[in-house]
Parts: C-alpha cells; structure tokens; sequence
C-alpha cells in the first residue's frame, strides 16, 4: 500500500502572511493628496471684448499669457476665441 502525501496548507498561509508583512508598511506609508480646489470669478463679454484683452486683464504674475488664454478657454469649453456680447465666462482667480 503506497501512503499519500496529504497536501499542506501551511507553506501558502506562510508566504502569504510574509507577503502582507512586507506590503502593508509600504500601503500605509503612501500618502493621497487632493487636488487643489481652482476658484473662479464670472465675467459678462461686453462689445469689443477680446479673449486676449480679458487674460491680460485677469493674468497674474505666475501665470503666461498663453496659459491665461489656455485656462479661459478650456473652463469654458471655447473652441475659437470669438466672443459674443452678453455671454458669461469662468475666469480663473
């Protein structure tokens, strides 16, 4: 009579407890940061208005002209820079 060898789960709850004991200081080492909250100001195009004109009207020092510009039309989902009388805009503060 040939004696079989039962199967062990022993080995498999040792590498698996090693496993956890190697990656949970990794997880909880991790730090999740939010995104900065973006506030913004409504301004309402009058005749004349320009999408250049309101960037440089409301650029600040640490921003480009180009990602004012960028900014304004990407919040307020413009694909040309026509601007039309009466229309209300998101400006980034």
């Amino acid at each position: 009579m040939v004696k079989r060898k039962r199967f062990s789960l022993m080995p498999v709850i040792a590498l698996a407890t090693l496993s956890l004991m190697v990656s949970l200081p990794m997880l909880s080492s991790m730090r999740l940061y939010a995104a900065g909250t973006q506030r913004y100001t409504t301004i309402t195009v009058h005749p004349g208005d320009t999408l250049w004109g309101i960037a440089a009207a409301h650029t600040v020092p640490s921003v480009s002209m180009q990602e004012m510009i960028d900014q304004i039309s990407q919040v307020n989902h413009l694909r040309a820079s026509m601007l039309q009388p009466g229309e209300h805009l998101r400006i980034p503060i």
